[in-house]
């Protein structure tokens, strides 16, 4: 497998289901030839921890921001703390996962006040965003237009897509690019195969999402970066392709968006 190259562009690895087995977890995905990965943040507490995993596994990239469903946190002092965070560690490649999510919770102007200026730093610091956007596309499409307008919107990607292909048209209008989790392997998700089937070649990735959403054949089990290879399987299945085409063109997309070659 050492000729193959997966990027597993969005991950957690840092939750309780791993302190126990991270180096096994890591042994495995080098072993699918998951050569880079990028360790979402969820919350301003992970950072430390983040950090000093990426400094532990040349694998692991991070970014740094707080997730929609934590907006309560944002504070006048978070963007600073989130800016000395990303310029002091070369391992930060990414603002997130910032956004919005309607689904499991309606405070939506908490989500507006977090996100707002997240997006403003990432684009001020030439970092991509890492959008989490659950039952929310509209509004999320059209902060994204209000930022474009100024000229102001920074790079970023759609992960876990999950949305129709009418709106992934309007983030792809937008310069973003959209991620694939393992719901792109479940059988009743027909939207999200639709999307997988007609993304442009230089505009996707795909990512586990671990320690959740794990692909078919491992659906209920704990998700993790090796599995990124399923992902992979399936889309190339959709695409009519193969394997390793999918694992060549979302890795080179992975790298043109988060830029891991800049720091090396």
């Amino acid at each position: 497998m050492s000729d193959i190259e997966l990027i597993d562009s969005h991950c957690h690895l840092i939750f309780e289901n791993f302190e126990k087995d991270l180096e096994d977890v890591v042994q495995r995905l080098r072993s699918k030839g998951v050569k880079k990965l990028v360790h979402a943040c969820c919350e301003f507490t992970e950072i430390p921890q983040l950090k000093k995993i990426s400094h532990e596994f040349n694998e692991i990239y991070y970014s740094v921001g707080l997730h929609p469903l934590e907006a309560k946190k944002w504070e006048m002092s978070s963007k600073s703390l989130l800016k000395s965070a990303a310029q002091e560690d070369r391992r930060v490649v990414a603002i997130g996962e910032l956004g919005l999510d309607f689904f499991k919770n309606e405070n939506k102007a908490n989500q507006i006040d977090a996100l707002i200026p997240q997006m403003e730093l990432a684009y001020e610091l030439e970092l991509p965003v890492i959008i989490h956007c659950r039952d929310a596309a509209n509004e999320m499409i059209k902060i994204c237009n209000r930022l474009s307008k100024k000229g102001k919107c920074p790079a970023g990607v759609l992960h876990c897509w999950t949305g129709t292909p009418k709106e992934m048209k309007e983030f792809l209008d937008l310069g973003f690019y959209i991620s694939f989790s393992g719901i792109v392997t479940f059988p009743k998700a027909h939207e999200i195969h639709d999307c997988a089937k007609i993304v442009p070649n230089d505009k996707y990735l795909i990512e586990t999402d671990s320690p959740f959403l794990a692909p078919v054949p491992h659906r209920g089990k704990r998700n993790e970066p090796a599995f990124v290879e399923n992902v992979a399987k399936f889309v190339a299945d959709l695409r009519s392709t193969d394997f390793n085409t999918i694992a060549n063109e979302s890795s080179k997309n992975a790298k043109d968006l988060f830029k891991f070659d800049l720091l090396s």
